[in-house]
């Protein structure tokens, strides 16, 4: 199987026509994400994604990238509160809204003020981990935008994600690089949000907008991937696959790096619900 030169999808000289496949949200930054059939998009993504993030005792973001047990810890959540899990450890949960102190929390280069969650999830986070930990939800007051070398004067902004509100991949690209691996990868080792399906391998790169009913993103970034991809999301055992796959035939030269799923942010309809099985309607960006 070879990638796509194109879009080759059904459609219009200007469309596709695709469907929303799957779902996911990651309520925690780098811990196990969610399969939902049906969810809220809001100004920064899909609901509860990102919104809670880990960091270390400087305030300093905690990922999968140097921490892979961040893998194990799955997360659940009810109308009302998220439920911590991890292997060996008592679950433990807490109320989606929980006050505390604001403290200051760096991701990547932003520095912003986050609702700490209190010394009880803390505890329970850095017996579990081995190091200081604590946990921090993301201030709804805050606008940290995305960087409008690619996202315009859109005003887009995000949460804790690593810089946009959404990843969107199709199901035909993961096939594709599976057809050149010696032992297929799930989805989940590259923690997309909105999987198309209906559409070729790699169409999501010739992608401009996607409109499911009042819902319009807009894909504006390659998604440069990291060694994240190399982790074992069930095991938390780190490989080499898929990166050097990825590296013969998916280098994007202007970033330096693998490029694999497509960067977005919300045009309009924040406050709508999106759920699988619904049209998605794929402006080309020619």
């Amino acid at each position: 199987m070879h990638a796509a030169a194109g879009p080759t999808s059904a459609g219009t000289d200007s469309s596709l026509e695709a469907s929303v496949g799957a779902l996911y949200v990651y309520p925690i930054k780098s811990c196990r994400g969610i399969a939902v059939h049906r969810t809220l998009i809001g100004e920064r993504g899909l609901e509860h994604d990102r919104e809670w993030m880990i960091v270390d005792a400087d305030g300093r973001f905690l990922t999968q990238r140097e921490v892979p047990r961040l893998a194990l810890i799955s997360v659940a959540l009810s109308a009302s509160e998220l439920e911590l899990g991890a292997p060996g450890a008592a679950p433990l949960a807490m109320a989606l809204d929980a006050p505390g102190p604001t403290r200051s929390v760096t991701v990547w280069r932003d520095v912003v003020p986050a609702i700490d969650q209190g010394d009880r999830v803390a505890e329970w986070l850095s017996a579990w981990l081995g190091r200081a930990a604590r946990l921090v939800r993301f201030d709804p007051k805050i606008r940290r935008l995305c960087n409008a070398a690619y996202a315009g004067g859109s005003g887009a902004h995000t949460g804790f994600a690593d810089g946009y509100p959404l990843l969107v991949l199709s199901e035909a690209s993961l096939v594709d690089l599976n057809g050149r691996l010696a032992n297929p990868l799930p989805m989940n080792r590259f923690r997309p949000n909105l999987v198309l399906s209906g559409i070729q391998a790699y169409d999501e790169d010739h992608i401009d907008q996607v409109h499911v009913g009042r819902i319009a993103l807009k894909l504006v970034k390659p998604c440069i991937r990291c060694q994240i991809t190399t982790t074992d999301q069930l095991t938390a055992e780190v490989g080499i696959e898929p990166l050097p796959t990825l590296a013969l035939y998916r280098h994007n030269a202007q970033l330096e790096g693998v490029a694999f799923g497509m960067n977005a942010i919300i045009l309009a309809g924040a406050g709508a619900a999106i759920s699988i099985g619904e049209r998605a309607i794929c402006r080309l960006k020619f």
